[in-house]
Order: structure tokens, then sequence, then C-alpha cells
């Protein structure tokens, strides 16, 4: 299976060559050329099987030019040596009216550990299978997730360092935690001053600049990426979809060939677009709603098929969310269109005027496909209070956005399909904006102690990866504007 951009100006190339590249040429992503078909057989043979199984079969289906002993060994080295605190990787739990798909039992304790504990063992092996001699420098922004699961997953890697910028100010503490006392020769960590869309811009400006791409190469090194606008942190996403329609198959919770939901906490919309493919190539979902807080602008464009982000930007107890450009809409744009050079047109509006506007046709589309809703602060710390009144289970307020969300959604549609909530993080990684919710008292108290404050509720103990951020000094306080970010790049690679 070959991959070429959303734009249409960029070479064709290899699944390999895609994630060592992360960004096309042309500023485009890259996309399969076709989606893999899959049938009800294909579906029931992952009911049996490990998660670690599971993904080796599906990673089959899109990185055909890698051996199925290579994708076993990557999967095996991502999954394995105990990083996960749970056998499962991802269990769904079953709390009645709705199924949750929890996703943040690796070590960074949030949901992009899924795919960033196995990207980095794609793109070694891919620097191998293509004779690639540069040193990589992988550049992530990020709004407070992806930055400590990519430097986890990347730290120490032979041939590949990574540096991620995140907004002062703008990830809660323990995420900042995370990421300042992140171990590793290999690793930086950089505060731009700014929200998360000044630090995600200026990483794509810096991949768009072909002459400081000339500057790197000068020093031997090619720039690539570990945000969702890489191939390979995107199709580890596809898996734990599949495993989650297996392990309901496998629990008896709905029958073969039974279509559900899946409602996703969605900022930069790679999460969502992996339930998309999913569906795309078979899966049997019925519905796919996409729940936003109050920085909406995914909700608004859903409704209307215009993208505009010339809005009010909202700091919100789910910083992970407080996003205003969502990247990864333009791999669904291209899905749906088929028109590379509209998509382009579209993304140059949105570059240039901060907004584009769909035509009908594609407007329909998205209808058809999603359903949109998305609540504030308030409403969310409510979810969280009443989820836990009713069921003696917290959830973080990522998570609590998409559960409210659902209930709306069944509420205004009558729709009965099994739901499945998609809990993106730990509630330990927001213990404050989580014991407010739940009417306790915080005052006074620092990190640590909200931590073990929470574990008195919490029927799930703290993160050990979180727990041991108390013996850990801070090794990363560099800041800086968002226009001095290459300098920032320059300084890192010893220049």
């Amino acid at each position: 299976m070959n991959y070429s951009s959303t734009r249409g100006n960029s070479e064709q190339v290899t699944s390999a060559e895609a994630i060592i590249k992360g960004l096309a040429s042309d500023e485009g992503l890259f996309v399969p050329d076709s989606l893999p078909p899959i049938d009800e057989d294909f579906i029931e043979s992952l009911v049996p099987l490990t998660y670690e199984e599971r993904a080796a079969k599906v990673l089959g289906l899109f990185l055909t030019d890698y051996s199925p002993a290579e994708i076993q060994a990557c999967v095996t080295k991502a999954y394995g040596q105990g990083k996960f605190d749970c056998q499962a990787k991802a269990p769904v739990t079953d709390l009645g009216d709705m199924q949750v798909l929890e996703l943040w039992h690796g070590p960074t304790s949030a949901f992009k550990d899924m795919a960033l504990q196995l990207l980095p063992q794609l793109m070694s092996t891919a620097l191998k299978k293509t004779g690639e001699k540069s040193q990589v420098l992988i550049l992530v922004a990020t709004s407070g997730d992806t930055g400590k699961a990519a430097l986890e997953g990347f730290k120490d890697v032979p041939q590949i360092s990574i540096m991620v910028f995140y907004p002062e100010g703008g990830v809660s503490r323990i995420q900042q935690l995370q990421m300042v006392t992140q171990e590793g020769a290999n690793v930086n960590v950089t505060a731009v001053k700014g929200n998360f869309d000044d630090a995600q811009s200026g990483v794509k400006d810096i991949f768009a600049d072909s002459d400081f791409a000339q500057k790197l190469a000068g020093q031997n090194v090619k720039l690539s990426s570990a945000n969702s606008i890489n191939w390979g942190r995107l199709v580890p996403q596809i898996v734990y979809y599949f495993s989650a329609y297996a392990d309901l198959r496998k629990a008896g919770k709905i029958t073969k060939g039974e279509a559900i939901n899946f409602t996703v906490p969605t900022g930069n919309f790679g999460n969502i677009l992996a339930a998309f493919y999913a569906q795309q190539m078979g899966l049997p979902i019925h519905k796919l709603v996409c729940a936003s807080n109050a920085n909406n602008v995914l909700t608004d464009f859903l409704h209307s098929g215009r993208y505009d982000r010339n809005r009010q930007f909202f700091k919100t107890i789910t910083p992970s969310m407080d996003i205003l450009i969502s990247s990864n809409l333009e791999r669904l744009l291209y899905h749906l269109t088929n028109d590379k050079a509209k998509v382009a047109g579209w993304m140059q509006d949105l570059k240039t005027q901060g907004a584009y506007e769909t035509d009908g046709q594609t407007r329909q589309l998205l209808q058809e496909k999603f359903w949109a809703d998305w609540v504030d602060d308030q409403a969310t710390q409510a979810c969280i209070h009443k989820v836990y009144q009713q069921h003696k289970y917290i959830l973080d307020t990522h998570t609590a956005v998409a559960w409210q969300v659902a209930e709306n959604y069944q509420k205004a549609t009558g729709d009965d399909h099994k739901m499945v909530v998609v809990s993106t993080a730990s509630p330990y990684k927001f213990n404050g904006s989580v014991l407010n919710a739940l009417e306790v008292s915080t005052e006074g108290l620092d990190e640590f102690a909200l931590l073990a404050k929470l574990q008195e509720l919490n029927t799930n103990p703290i993160p050990q990866g979180l727990g041991a951020l108390k013996q850990k000094a801070a090794r990363h306080q560099d800041v800086c504007a968002k226009t001095d970010m290459r300098q920032a790049v320059l300084s890192f690679i010893g220049q």
C-alpha cells in the first residue's frame, strides 16, 4: 500500500517513508491510497486474541512494506515489558448505559501512549528499511498529553532526537511536571508564550520552511513529527476501535455484526478520525459522536460546514481539547471529497483567512457520519459528580465531556445503539479539577497531596509514573516566544 498527500503535489511513498517524513513536502498529510476492506470473519477472528495480536493483524493491512516479523517485533516492544498496568491494554468497562473504553493504562496515563509507544518502534524500523543515515529530529506541539507520551516513547532511541513545544500555562500542573522532569539524552522540552495553536502553527511553519530544512541538512538532521499529522501516529489508533468491538463481542454485549456508536472527546481530530477509518474499513459503527469543550470550533463545523477559528480562545479544565485548529480534519475532507485541489484550497483559506467554507455535498456527508455537541466546564464537573454518585467510577474531565455529549446525543435522537465512551486520560492527571467536581476541598494541597486525596475515592491506584514525579527534578526550563521557535531548535541541535 502506498501513501500520497491530501493536497496532491507531493510524491507517492511507502508507509515507512511516510512515517519518517511525517509531513508531505507540499505541507499536506499522508493518506493511504485506499482503505483495506474487512468483513465479519476478520472481526470475529480478533475476538479470542490479545491486544498485541489484534494490533499486528490490523497494522498489517496498512504497513504492507513491513514484514509480519517486523510488525510483531514493534508491537511486542511497544505494549510488552510491563509498560502498561493492565493486561488488556485498552479494556472496556461496562457501566450500564455506557461502555467506557479506557485508553490510559500506559506509562503516561493518557490515550497517546497507545500510539506513541508504537511510533518509535515503527520509525526505528523504517530508518533501517530505507537506509536513512541522517539524524531524525522529532518536533512536537502538545496541548498536554502528546508531549509526555512522545518524550517517553522516543527517549534514548538511537538516531532520533525529540523536541516538544507546549503552551506556557496551557497544560495541567501534572502534565507540565511530566514533561519538564523527562529524562533522556536526546530530549528537549520548551514552553511557548502563547496557546496550543501558536505552538502547533509554529511547528508546521518550521516544517514548511525549505531554507531552514537546508540549514538542518547541513548538520545531517532531518525533521519528522510525532503529532497525529504523522501517519505512524494515527494508524495505531485504528487498532483500539477494532479491539473494543472484539471485547464487546467476547463479553456477549453485542451480537455478530451489530452496529455500535462511539463518542470521542476531540481536539486535533486524530482520535475520532481513527474511528472513521475503522468504520470505512467495515467495522460496524452506526454513528461517530464528536464531543468538544467551550472551544467548540468542531461542533460548529460539523453543524454548518464552515470552519472558523476566528473566535475567542478559552482555557478550560479540559486543556488537551483547548484547540482551534484541528489538523486531522484535512484527512477527513480528502476522504469525503476525493478532491485534492479543493482540500488544498480550503487549507490555504484557513492559513490566510482563518476560515473556510465547504460545499453542500461535503456538509451532507459530514452530518451523515458525525453528530457533534459541546459542554462547558460547569456541565463537565456536574457529569463527573453524577457518574461518581451513580457508579462510584471517576471520570477525568475530558472523558466527562464525552459522557455528557453521549447522553445529549441519546436524548436528542433516541438512538439506542450501544454507546462506547472513549476515555482518554486517567483522572489523576487532572486531580484538582476532578476533586472540585466531586466537591472535595483542594485548598492548600499541592499536586501530590491532591493525588493522595483522589486515591481515597478511587478504586484504581495512583499510576506509578505520576506518583514517582515527586522524586524527580525539573530538567527542562526553556521558554521562547512563538517567533523564536526556529532558534530554539537550532540551540537544541547544538548550532
